[in-house]
């Protein structure tokens, strides 16, 4: 009986045991599972940076004072709130306004949460109603946040999003600081309410200063912290002769880029500092000023480092302002280009007020810690436009540049919003600006007849307005990704495509209300010398230039065409405002590419007779041994000639695709002219020795469509590619005289591969190939396709005319009866 008990005893501890040992199992392969799933969902920058103390909000407190040394940002400074999900019950667009600062009549909003909401005006309702989208992440969102992007995640699940509802809901928390350009208060049910009539500007910190950095403070300096004596400008001496302080410059944590976004190594030393930093920032806890961001003063001076005068040397200069030196890294640089100045001071002409189109793009990281291409042997880059302002410094009373950018962005791991962002933001900030890691060009275009209003008998027309209109619709359905959350990157629906869709929709829509409207064409007409006139006709032509470089094909983009009959209320349809196939890529490819969009953009707004100011920094600040600047290229653009800076590839593409568009009437009418011209020359020498004479070709009829197909595909479209298309330069190319040199060179192969092919490949070329008459009209035909395709540009007339040449030989002159001879031995 006690063994039994015993037993009894012994199961029931094997039991127990074995329940327990399962349990640790079944832990063991949950808590694997879930790390295994952690290690699935890559870490985002924003989260490893948003982690450090002085980039969160509560890092500053929101009652501040500071000397009068320091400006504040904006009239209005605040933080954005998105409302709870049940709060918002009405059909506006309102966020709570976290206010920082507030204009002196408003002192006693500061650290209150004020509505924020937009002005009834009915512009800004048709904006509203363009952007509204109900919110629903898709699997593709899903799969990109687990990659370490950062979406909308707040604004899931819900309906009818607004402008400022998505830019208040960009990221996971409430930390969207901003300015208010022009707001308003108003008393509404004994509540103070903040009206706008304009998108609120992303912006660093609450205030900012010009400062000279002196050195590091090693006394309060430790393994963690960066501080440094400053001295601030002096408006009475006009030098940095001012009060001296410490300030904090904390340095950004290592991300999964294995480098910081920033840094503060040597940054005292850094030369382009010379002219001073603004410093943009607030006050910490212990009352001392924390940077958010660094601007180089001397970038946005109206002293170029460089003046060149005149269009040649100006499309030279475009040719190759993307050349970054070893020695350049650190450094600023600055180009004027006027291609109507001979030699006047063309500074001069930049007045306060002026402003000017940005053509924003910033290249590679490379060295010992470059990035991962995603396109083997490209350096894509990313392209934005924005607007510059000429503005006078409160500190300098200089005039200088003020930039904003109308960043249309996808969602990436850095946190980085579509949407308005101040220079300081974008490039200067510490924690996810490029001004420490990227080389950057900023193009200003000044071109009055783009910068300056339309007044047509009360009906204003202004094209900078409309073109930022269209940026601002944009960039508010990338926030939330058109209704997914999700605004992802391909060929045909990316930050340069659809920045140039913008663009494409604002001269759209200007076309429309021109030709609609009857009193505008009557002012025109009415007023044929009037200088509005001739400055709208400036206008008119660059917005066909513009439509021939947005629209290379000839062909319109489905989803451009109807996003523009929508905007313009000639629609009533609505479809996917993106289509990401690659047929819609292809008929915009000249924007696929950002470098190659920024350089042709550049080209012709210069051959426009725009003036042209190149800011360039390249990797600016503190210095990182680690990494060096690239410069973007166009597709494949790494793969270069040996021994020089060709890159062959991507010529050889752009040429192909440059070519192929559709031809207009004026190309038709071209080619027919080239094609009489060829005729009044070869028909009287042929006959008149004998080497043509009317003599159709007897065949059957059924070998004729044969043999008209085989004409096109060879000679006429294999030579024309071979020798026209791929030897010269297209006609849209930034190029000089050299294009000359390789125009004779294709006329003078094509003329010899004739007989050379005769004792080669095609035997039946023989004797007919080596005959003077023969090579003469061969020669007359090269220099006919030549000047045809430097007039037209067009790989389709050349070949139309080779090949009518070419089958009217054959059939109907003679020709098959001489390719039939034999030779006589």
């Amino acid at each position: 009986m006690q063994n039994y008990k015993l037993s009894i005893n012994g199961r029931s501890i094997y039991r127990r045991r074995f329940k327990f040992l399962i349990l640790v199992i079944i832990l063991t392969i949950c808590t694997s599972f879930t790390f295994l799933q952690l290690l699935a969902s890559q870490q985002s920058n924003y989260l490893i940076h948003s982690q450090q103390s002085f980039n969160q909000p509560q890092y500053y407190p929101l009652t501040q004072t500071v000397d009068p040394k320091y400006q504040p940002i904006g009239n209005w400074v605040g933080r954005l709130i998105l409302p709870k999900k049940d709060k918002i019950k009405d059909d506006s667009d309102w966020v709570w306004f976290e206010v920082q600062h507030a204009p002196s009549a408003a002192t006693n909003l500061i650290g209150k949460a004020v509505r924020l909401e937009w002005k009834n005006q009915p512009q800004l309702k048709s904006y509203i109603k363009a952007v509204t989208r109900d919110v629903n992440f898709t699997p593709a969102t899903f799969k990109s946040q687990k990659q370490g992007n950062i979406h909308p995640d707040r604004l899931n699940k819900r309906s009818q999003v607004k402008p400022l509802q998505s830019l208040a809901g960009a990221r996971p928390k409430d930390d969207v600081i901003v300015t208010l350009d022009n707001a308003e208060v108003i008393e509404t049910n004994n509540q103070q309410i903040l009206q706008i009539n304009q998108e609120p500007v992303l912006a660093p910190g609450r205030f900012y200063g010009l400062v000279k950095i002196i050195q590091r403070n090693n006394q309060l300096n430790n393994n963690k912290v960066e501080f440094f004596q400053v001295r601030h400008y002096n408006q009475e001496s006009g030098k940095f002769d001012g009060i001296e302080e410490t300030v904090y410059i904390p340095q950004q944590a290592i991300d999964t880029r294995n480098i910081r976004p920033s840094t503060t190594y040597k940054l005292e030393d850094s030369p382009a500092g010379n002219a001073g930093w603004y410093i943009y920032g607030a006050k910490n806890n212990q009352s001392i000023f924390t940077v958010q961001a660094l601007v180089p003063r001397s970038l946005f001076q109206l002293q170029p480092d460089k003046v060149i005068l005149g269009m040649e040397a100006g499309r030279e200069y475009i040719k190759q302002y993307w050349d970054i030196a070893a020695t350049d890294k650190g450094k600023i640089n600055k180009v004027l280009i006027d291609p109507s100045a001979t030699e006047s001071q063309p500074v001069s002409q930049w007045q306060e007020g002026d402003k000017a189109i940005v053509l924003n793009l910033f290249g590679g990281i490379g060295g010992e810690k470059a990035e991962s291409l995603g396109v083997p042997k490209t350096i894509t880059g990313h392209f934005a436009f924005g607007i510059a302002q000429i503005v006078r410094s409160p500190f300098t009373k200089e005039l200088e540049f003020k930039i904003k950018y109308h960043q249309i962005y996808a969602h990436n791991s850095d946190g980085i919003i579509s949407g308005t962002q101040t220079w300081a933001n974008y490039m200067g900030n510490l924690q996810w600006g490029w001004l420490a890691t990227r080389p950057v060009t900023d193009i200003l275009v000044k071109f009055d007849p783009v910068i300056q209003d339309y007044n047509f008998d009360g009906i204003t027309i202004s094209p900078l307005n409309e073109f930022v209109r269209q940026l601002q619709i944009m960039m508010a359905r990338y926030r939330v990704g058109d209704g997914t959350g999700n605004a992802t990157v391909s060929p045909a629906a990316s930050c340069i495509q659809d920045s140039s869709q913008a663009l494409y929709s604002a001269i759209a829509i200007i076309k429309h209300l021109v030709k609609s409207n009857p009193t505008i064409q009557s002012w025109l007409q009415n007023h044929p010398n009037h200088p509005q006139t001739l400055r709208f006709k400036q206008l008119s032509s660059l917005s066909s230039a513009l439509e021939r470089e947005l629209i290379p094909l000839g062909i319109v983009r489905a989803d451009w065409q109807s996003n523009v009959d929508i905007l313009a209320g000639i629609g009533d349809t609505k479809e996917p405002f993106r289509d990401p196939s690659i047929w819609a890529g292809l008929t915009t490819w000249r924007t696929i590419m950002p470098r190659q969009a920024q350089d042709e953009l550049a080209g012709l707004f210069l051959k426009q007779g725009a003036k042209l100011w190149f800011l360039q920094t390249y990797q600016v600040g503190g210095w990182n041994p680690e990494i060096a600047p690239l410069a973007p290229t166009p597709l494949f653009g790494q793969i270069k000639l040996p021994f020089t800076k060709v890159s062959i590839i991507s010529i050889i593409l752009n040429r192909i695709l440059a070519s192929v568009f559709i031809p207009a009437w004026h190309d038709w009418l071209i080619a027919s002219l080239a094609l009489l011209i060829y005729a009044a020359i070869a028909i009287p020498l042929g006959f008149s020795t004998g080497f043509l004479h009317l003599q159709t070709w007897s065949t059957k009829p059924i070998h004729y469509p044969f043999f008209v197909l085989r004409c096109l595909l060879t000679p006429a479209i294999t030579e024309e590619f071979f020798f026209r298309v791929l030897f010269i330069p297209h006609p849209t190319e930034v190029v000089n005289w050299s294009k000359w040199i390789w125009a004779g060179l294709s006329l003078l192969i094509f003329v010899i591969y004739h007989p050379l092919n005769a004792k080669s490949f095609y035997k039946d070329g023989y004797p007919t190939f080596f005959d003077p008459i023969f090579l003469i009209l061969a020669t007359l035909l090269g220099i006919t396709c030549t000047i045809t395709y430097a007039l037209t540009g067009s790989a389709w007339i050349i070949i139309f005319i080779h090949w009518v040449l070419v089958v009217l030989w054959l059939a109907y002159f003679g020709g098959m009866s001489k390719l039939e001879e034999k030779v006589k031995g």
